[in-house]
């Protein structure tokens, strides 16, 4: 008896293939407390203290040298919203307190670029008022090296930096609307 070869002739379509390729990966990033589509608390946007919530990180593979995340709206009216830039985090660590202080060089080492309020560290949801709800993605990278770029990056140039170097990339998404 052949053995039967898998191609997509033969029945197996690009969902199914695309399914078993995602399930294999094991890299997952969360805020603590919420599933993956909640809505955000609001002392993590604009309208209360607008702190980073606390973010679990689980499944780093081997050979990632550093992580990133880069925390992005897409519903914004004015496109693509940037609303954190973190970078060469290193790959043993497990979580990222909540609350962490608005430096280019946080207490734990990590680097943290500008958002597109011009500042940087976190700054939380704030959609217009009647905007509706917009989504807001926790997108983690695990990379094969350092970025080592200078302080003050912006999501461009860690997106650069870490071109062929991406190993595996986790994403959360939270709701919000005012």
């Amino acid at each position: 008896m052949r053995p039967t070869k898998f191609s997509l002739k033969n029945g197996i379509n690009k969902k199914l293939l695309m399914r078993y390729a995602c399930s294999t990966m094991s890299l997952k990033v969360e805020i603590k407390g919420m599933k993956h589509g909640d809505l955000i608390p609001s002392e993590f946007t604009c309208e209360g203290i607008n702190h980073s919530p606390e973010l679990i990180i689980t499944g780093v593979p081997a050979g990632t040298r550093s992580l990133a995340l880069i925390v992005e709206d897409p519903d914004a009216p004015v496109g693509l919203f940037v609303h954190w830039v973190i970078y060469d985090i290193e790959p043993a660590v497990t979580k990222l307190r909540g609350g962490i202080e608005k430096t280019p060089k946080t207490g734990e080492g990590f680097l943290q670029g500008k958002n597109d309020f011009g500042r940087v560290g976190y700054d939380g949801p704030c959609p217009p008022k009647g905007h509706g709800f917009h989504r807001y993605f926790f997108r983690l990278f695990a990379v094969s090296s350092l970025l080592s770029i200078r302080e003050n990056a912006t999501r461009e140039s860690i997106l650069k930096a870490m071109e062929g170097k991406i190993i595996e990339q986790a994403e959360f998404m939270g709701r919000y609307k005012r």
